[in-house]
Parts: structure tokens; sequence; C-alpha cells
């Protein structure tokens, strides 16, 4: 899982094990969010300010990833936004430039990103929300991968293959379970947000070109993301009393 959604120094992913190794995403999610959060804490232990602090997390979180998730966001939202057919639209999606949609989905995924990331570490509560943003939005991947089929059949999709239920299950468990575990979060309302999040991914997915690529999991990953960091930061303002 490592070596297919990370540029960590392990062994390179197989492709055509992906649904194999889909389990294991959240926790692939969760190693990158503490070493994140790690940078962070460092980071602002030297005095660094918070808006500073949250580009450096942002930076690591994109180049430990090679923007793999940042990529496939703006490969969806130029083909979903940019054909009005669905031959078009996966065009357009494996085409490499990138165009003014997938720009303006690029820049306001990484502001909200950075401005969200910045309140948590003024907040105090940065490591667990990196940590429940990481996991959970990657876990949310394997629940779209599985529950939609490949949308063209000579994708990174189609080679994956799909996870099955026992997989996407304990991929789902064990964000669920991470989030039930950290302090001072109302964890069904996170689960709630990333329930949602993905779910909207997922029926514009098939609305538009009636299954799931590589980029639309990427989408997914980052859409899920802003979700659970947005819940987080609004629990450090006070959720965390609400029952």
């Amino acid at each position: 899982a490592l070596g297919l959604l990370s540029r960590l120094p392990v062994p390179p992913g197989d492709a055509a094990r992906g649904a194999a190794a889909a389990w294991a995403f959240p926790l692939a999610g969760l190693i990158l969010g503490a070493l994140a959060a790690l940078l962070g804490v460092i980071a602002h232990a030297f005095g660094s300010p918070s808006p500073l602090t949250a580009l450096i997390v942002l930076g690591f979180l994109t180049m430990a990833t090679g923007a793999i998730h940042e990529d496939g966001l703006a490969d969806t939202a130029d083909g979903f936004w940019g054909g009005w057919t669905r031959e078009k639209r996966l065009r357009i999606m494996r085409d490499s430039t990138v165009g003014t949609y997938g720009v303006i989905a690029l820049v306001l995924s990484l502001l909200l990103r950075w401005y969200l990331i910045a309140e948590l570490i003024t907040d105090g509560a940065l490591i667990w929300s990196l940590v429940i943003a990481a996991a959970g939005s990657r876990a949310a991947m394997v629940w779209v991968m599985d529950s939609l089929p490949p949308a063209r059949r000579d994708g990174l999709s189609e080679r994956s293959g799909r996870p099955g239920e026992l997989a996407t299950g304990v991929a789902v468990l064990f964000a669920v379970c991470l989030t039930v575990l950290a302090p001072d979060v109302s964890a069904w309302r996170l689960v709630l947000l990333a329930f949602l999040a993905a779910l909207m991914v997922r029926q514009v997915a098939k609305r538009k070109i009636g299954g799931q690529t590589g980029d639309v999991l990427g989408a997914t990953q980052q859409v899920t993301e802003i979700a659970l960091l947005a819940g987080c930061q609004m629990m450090a303002y006070g959720w965390q009393a609400i029952p």
C-alpha cells in the first residue's frame, strides 16, 4: 500500500495488486499523516508560525505521495466538467495537460487544506486531525473502488481489480476505530462527514462516466480529506461538547 500510494523508500507497489493491498490503504494513510504531523510539531517547536508550519506539512504530504491524489483531482475536474459525453470525459481525464477546471480545483484544494491545517496547529489539534484525515480519506478510496465498476477496460482501476467486501470492511473499520480512539472528537460526526464527501464524489462519477478510475479515487481522497480536516477544525471550536 505504501509503495502504491507514496514515494517513501519502500519497494514500489505493483498496480495489478492494488485491490489486494486496498485493506491497508488507511494504514498507509496513518503513517503518512503521522509523519506529516511529526514534522509540523517539530517545525512549530522551533518557532515556525502556524501558516508557515501548515505550508511545510502540506508540502511534505504532497511530495510524500508524489502528488498522485492532487493529479487525480485535477484530471477529474477537467474531465467531468470539460466534456459533454462519457467518452470525451474519459479522454480528457487521460490527457496529461491540466485545464482550467483542474487548475481551479487544485488551487481551491490546496488553499483549503493549508488554511485548515494552519487553524488546527493554532488550536493544538494537529496530530490526531492529520492522522484521522489521512487514514479516513484513503478508506473512502477503497469504498469507492469497490462500490463502482472500473469506467474503462484498459485503465489502472481495471488492472487493479476491486477489493471486495472483506478488504473494504477492514479498511473502513480501521479508519472508524482510529476515529473513535481519537480524543476530543465526535467520532460519528466525522464518520458521517467522510461518508457524505465520498458519496458525493461517487455519485458524480457514476453519473458522469458510469464508474471509477484512478483519477476518481484521487479526487475521493482529496475531497474526503478536506471534509475531515474541516470537521476536526470545527470540533476544535467546540463541537467536542456536542453529543
